[in-house]
């Protein structure tokens, strides 16, 4: 399952998973970018906590994967806890 976490002006929306296990067995959680296109889409998801692409599809940028990678070093313990609760909970 995927939660929104935000939409940027250039329409990328982020998403993020429940708590998984990776191969290793220890908890992650994936964050997901994806920005629809011309020809479909560009998509990139990462693992916390190790910040590893797991997933890459498209053109996003040099530029824009290290802006991803700051919102996930600067966020990272939020995407657990949320991934816990089982989404952002607003009103």
């Amino acid at each position: 399952m995927m939660y929104p976490f935000c939409k940027y002006a250039d329409e990328t929306i982020v998403t993020f998973s429940n708590i998984a296990r990776n191969e290793e067995g220890k908890e992650v959680v994936y964050v997901h970018f994806e920005r629809p296109m011309e020809y479909g889409f560009d998509s990139i998801r990462f693992e916390l906590p190790t910040y590893k692409v797991v997933y890459e599809e498209g053109h996003y940028s040099e530029i824009e994967k290290e802006m991803f990678r700051t919102v996930l070093e600067k966020g990272a313990p939020y995407f657990y806890e949320w991934a816990r609760e089982g989404g952002i909970q607003s009103a």
